[in-house]
């Protein structure tokens, strides 16, 4: 085994292009930004502010309540900040620098889509499937993210939406 094959996939997919963790402007629950403050012992890594991809305030016929659960009446979200050359501030040289059970509800999520009724396959937009899934098995599967875990992290995810304001 090559030693680029021997990285986790998401090292491998950072080798090739611009990760999920650099274009992607991460969504956090307060659920969240309690459990990373926990484990931080800082609040200062998020921010709220108006999404600089307007696809995030589109509306999802297939989920209609996400923008009311995520999108202030100012039209701002509660984000990750980011490092000044865009990468997420959690975003280290060997991936992500919090541990699995810490990280954003949405972030544990990728690749997994969903809306509030449940998970419903992928979304690997950011993922290069064809490298890391030549024999076009799935990224979950790739990622090694037991379908457990992400049904109990949509659920999560969910009550935390539903119990908190945007």
């Amino acid at each position: 085994m090559s030693a680029s094959t021997s990285l986790h996939p998401c090292a491998r997919c950072a080798a090739m292009q611009r990760t999920c963790c650099q274009r992607a402007e991460i969504l956090v629950t307060e659920g969240d930004v309690e459990r990373i403050a926990a484990h931080t012992g800082s609040r200062s890594f998020f921010e709220r502010r108006a999404p600089t991809d307007p696809g995030y305030l589109d509306a999802d016929e297939d989920d209609p309540n996400w923008l009311r659960y995520t999108v202030g009446t100012d039209g701002t979200r509660r984000v990750l900040k980011r490092q000044p050359n865009g990468d997420c501030s959690f975003l280290g040289a060997a991936g992500c620098t919090l541990a699995v059970e810490t990280r954003p509800l949405v972030c544990r999520l990728y690749p997994f889509a969903y809306n509030e009724k449940g998970l419903f396959g992928e979304d690997s937009e950011y993922c290069p499937t064809k490298v890391l899934a030549p024999r076009g098995q799935p990224m979950t599967e790739v990622l090694d993210i037991p379908s457990t875990d992400g049904q109990r992290w949509h659920r999560q995810l969910y009550e935390e939406l539903q119990n908190g304001s945007a």
